[in-house]
């Protein structure tokens, strides 16, 4: 299975500064490196389990608001950070996307 870690990291990152705490409030609270903080939001490193759980119990969240929709294969892949993306478009910004998507979809047909 691959896992988007990109994604993941996005996501930590997002919910991070929804709650308004630095990297290394966060860091602070999980006993983690800042830097390692920051290589896990730009995707430039792997958390363990271990790692996932602390920074879960720290975010109050729980590891699905990490990691639910970020194996590529997944039928939910990105589907939920796409949601949340369109919400904020203007109707003419989501006709937009709604034509490169069918656009590349057409292309992929072909």
């Amino acid at each position: 299975m691959d896992i988007d870690y990109e994604l993941l990291g996005l996501r930590l990152s997002n919910i991070r500064k929804q709650q308004k705490l630095t990297q290394e409030k966060l860091a602070e609270k999980t006993n983690l490196a800042n830097n390692y903080i920051s290589n896990i939001e730009n995707g430039r490193s792997i958390p363990s389990l271990e790692t996932l759980i602390k920074l879960c119990e720290a975010l109050e969240i729980t590891p699905n608001d990490l990691l639910v929709g970020t194996a590529t294969t997944s039928p939910s892949y990105m589907v939920s950070d796409l949601d949340n993306i369109l919400k904020i478009c203007t109707p003419e910004e989501k006709k937009l996307i709604e034509g490169i998507i069918r656009l590349i979809i057409s292309q992929r047909r072909q």
